[in-house]
């Protein structure tokens, strides 16, 4: 049984008791006739047949109380892989509607986009939902977008309910809603998180004080969670990351966007597992090293955009306060693993800060060369503003692709 401690800034919804799984969605479904909600997937075509997916479509064939559900696939690049994934995802009873990312129509929209200097980024997560969520925009059928991974093998009903519930709910007043959870297996799991982005932020607190940013940050349990819930209307407001800063990002815009009051953070459920990336210690262009340094970017970027000034000596205290606060960090959760019989791999532990730390200076000089730069995509109001036209192409291109 979870806590029910509040941490701060926002509202945070426990877990307490047993799930309650029925009563949620015979609430949902009451909720739903005033605020119908959409669910978005991002999903890569290699995922197609996984274990996790396969039982993630098995869970969703028994949820009523869903309008609309909205598949983004990535890297079906010939037509045998998107009939591929229409054939999979076409068990649903819901009718999912499907959105080729990498078809010739939506190619043509992207192109458009690039034509009057709207870039969309390339192709990845946060161009998937982004696309996504504008199709449900354009198809005016939600009041609501929950969005999460296709990679979850723990994925449940009670995920989904809990996620979606404070934002449906029409007398509690949420309009974005963050999941959390635990990530445990025979050890802790969650190294960019425990090891890198607490740490960091934390760091920054203690050089900094409490800047009402970090503060909003810090709150979060999990802020590198992949599954967040947002009412329509903040949807056409904020701006979506591309790169693998879409989490932290999304906090971020959502900061900018939304007043505290209106934002909170979901226990999902129990335990939490999904694939597992590697380290890359030794290249920062993959793996978590990858994360982390578009991450620390990320960071960085919206700490300069709330008036904070970043330069050179801020940086050189950082990575000895974060190197300090890392290894307090280290001691705290080997002495959690123990309580809980974990492994705890130490030297691997060492090892990932030992690359952070690495991260952390390579996003420094990237921030040095080049303050300005944004990983973030338009909003669909300014999209809807340049390109009045572009709702009804995107509504016209998906459903010839559905075809």
């Amino acid at each position: 049984m979870s806590d029910f401690f509040q941490t701060g800034a926002i509202a945070t919804l426990h877990r307490l008791g047993s799930p309650g799984v029925d009563r949620l969605e015979a609430e949902l479904q009451t909720y739903c006739q005033e605020t119908p909600i959409a669910l978005v997937l991002p999903c890569h075509v290699r995922e197609l047949g996984s274990k996790a997916i396969r039982h993630m479509v098995r869970e969703l064939e028994r949820v009523r109380y869903i309008k609309q559900i909205v598949v983004g696939i990535d890297g079906a690049t010939r037509a045998r892989h998107w009939h591929r994934a229409r054939k999979f995802f076409g068990r649903l009873s819901q009718q999912p509607v499907l959105v080729w990312n990498d078809g010739p129509r939506i190619k043509a929209l992207y192109d458009k986009l690039e034509a009057v200097e709207l870039n969309a980024g390339p192709r990845g997560k946060g161009r998937n939902v982004w696309i996504c969520c504008g199709f449900v925009l354009a198809s005016e059928q939600a009041r609501m977008i929950a969005v999460h991974d296709c990679d979850i093998l723990t994925y449940s009903r009670e995920l989904l309910a809990r996620l979606c519930y404070p934002v449906a709910h029409p007398s509690l007043g949420f309009d974005f809603c963050k999941g959390y959870y635990a990530r445990t297996s025979d050890r802790l799991n969650g190294r960019v998180m425990r090891l890198l982005v607490t740490p960091i932020i934390r760091a920054l607190k203690s050089i900094l004080g409490l800047h009402p940013f970090l503060v909003y940050l810090d709150t979060f349990r999990y802020p590198l969670a992949g599954e967040f819930c947002l009412d329509i209307d903040l949807v056409r407001r904020v701006r979506i990351p591309y790169d693998w800063a879409l989490e932290v990002g999304m906090l971020a815009e959502v900061f900018r966007n939304c007043a505290p009051r209106a934002i909170c953070q979901s226990e999902l459920c129990d335990n939490y597992d999904h694939k597992h990336q590697e380290l890359s210690a030794r290249d920062a262009e993959k793996g978590l090293n990858k994360m982390a340094v578009d991450i620390v970017k990320s960071l960085f970027r919206r700490m300069a955009a709330e008036g904070i000034k970043l330069d050179q000596g801020l940086f050189d205290t950082l990575l000895s306060a974060y190197m300090r606060h890392a290894e307090d960090t280290l001691r705290v959760y080997a002495a959690d693993a123990a309580i809980n019989g974990l492994l705890f791999p130490r030297h691997e532990e060492e090892t990932a800060v030992a690359t952070f730390v690495r991260s952390i200076r390579i996003a420094a000089k990237a921030f040095m060369e080049d303050p300005l730069w944004s990983p973030l995509m338009c909003n669909w109001n300014r999209i809807q503003s340049a390109l009045p036209a572009f709702f009804d192409e995107l509504n016209e291109a998906v459903r010839l692709d559905n075809q």
